[in-house]
């Protein structure tokens, strides 16, 4: 089992290793919502993306599922009514992601 500075410094390397792919800042801007707002389902993502970025629905999702799943800083929960799901930022990754937030630039 891995020690929590183990684990930190994967998630660091997981999250400097997905902003590097990001050529117009929407990972960057994706993150920032969660580091924000800490708590969101993907209807209230997309729509604050939209009013910046040419994005469909499909992107969002696509973009949450995998920072969930791969590099696993949100933790998924379903709604009461079981429509939306609510990804929100682990507490222990917030500081992290607000560090490399401010020290990858994205690639234009």
């Amino acid at each position: 089992m891995r020690s929590p500075s183990e684990l930190r410094k994967e998630i660091e390397t997981r999250l400097e290793g997905y902003l590097s792919r990001d050529r117009d800042g929407i990972r960057h801007e994706l993150l920032s919502l969660f580091v924000k707002i800490r708590s969101l389902t993907i209807p209230q993502i997309y729509e604050r993306l939209q009013e910046q970025f040419s994005i469909s629905y499909h992107s969002v999702a696509s973009m949450v599922g995998i920072i969930a799943s791969r590099i696993g800083i949100l933790h998924v929960r379903r709604n009461a009514e079981g429509t939306n799901t609510i990804y929100e930022l682990k507490d222990q990754y917030v500081d992290v992601v607000t560090s490399i937030l401010r020290t990858t630039p994205y690639t234009t």
